[in-house]
């Protein structure tokens, strides 16, 4: 007899153990997630808004973390080395909107306390933006032994936000690249960085030469 069971329709919900263990439908992704793992470690990637983007760097997430349970039944289950787990930083800049450098700055710094909340990190000596998030990125690699994956979502929203103040949206702009400007010279502490956003902003000018960035976002492979 076939299966007649209806799941859910998973509409709006970013969270892959929710998607999991809530009796949602889930298209099987995984055969791309490998492929993108394994190809490269750097990667950029634009798409519209609610086009998944925050539901893969949640799935990253999961996977990176080890959460073997919420993959059974999925092609990348029996690819994957569950013994190895990884320290994630995730950082977004979905929710909300920033209308000041100052605002902006105070978010990155919350978000980084956060991230070493999670990830059990104890020392923090205060200073700027860069050495804090740099600082965050070499504890965690030498906490945990294994190197870094460091997600960010909805990366240029803040500049978007305000995009008709061209003032106030290059002070934004500055400050994300204050950010974003520690990932090439983490390199070594690094295992896999993915980076997603609504538009493609020059990579020269925001993400500070990090001139190995993959840009998937045209990628017949991952359309």
């Amino acid at each position: 007899m076939p299966d007649t069971h209806r799941r859910k329709l998973p509409i709006g919900i970013q969270t892959f153990s929710d998607i999991r263990e809530g009796d949602y439908y889930y298209v099987d992704k995984t055969p791309h997630i490998e492929r993108l793992i394994n190809q490269n470690k750097y990667y950029f990637l634009s798409r519209p808004r609610r086009f998944g983007k925050s539901l893969l760097l949640d799935t990253l997430r999961c996977l990176f973390e080890g959460r073997q349970a919420l993959f059974e039944g999925l092609y990348i289950h029996d690819r994957w080395d569950w013994q190895q787990r990884y320290p994630v930083i995730r950082i977004s800049f979905a929710d909300g909107v920033m209308q000041s450098r100052e605002g902006l700055d105070e978010r990155i710094r919350e978000q980084l306390r956060v991230q070493r909340e999670q990830l059990g990190i104890t020392q923090h000596h205060k200073t700027d933006i860069p050495g804090e998030f740099s600082a965050l990125i070499r504890a965690a690699h030498q906490q945990s032994g294994q190197r870094v994956v460091v997600l960010i979502d909805e990366y240029d929203k803040p500049i978007l936000d305000n995009i008709l103040v061209p003032e106030r949206a290059r002070e934004l702009r500055e400050g994300l690249k204050n950010l974003y400007s520690v990932i090439k010279d983490a390199d070594p502490h690094l295992h896999f960085v993915l980076l997603t956003g609504v538009s493609k902003f020059s990579k020269v000018s925001l993400f500070s030469g990090l001139n190995n960035l993959r840009d998937i976002t045209l990628s017949p492979d991952y359309a």
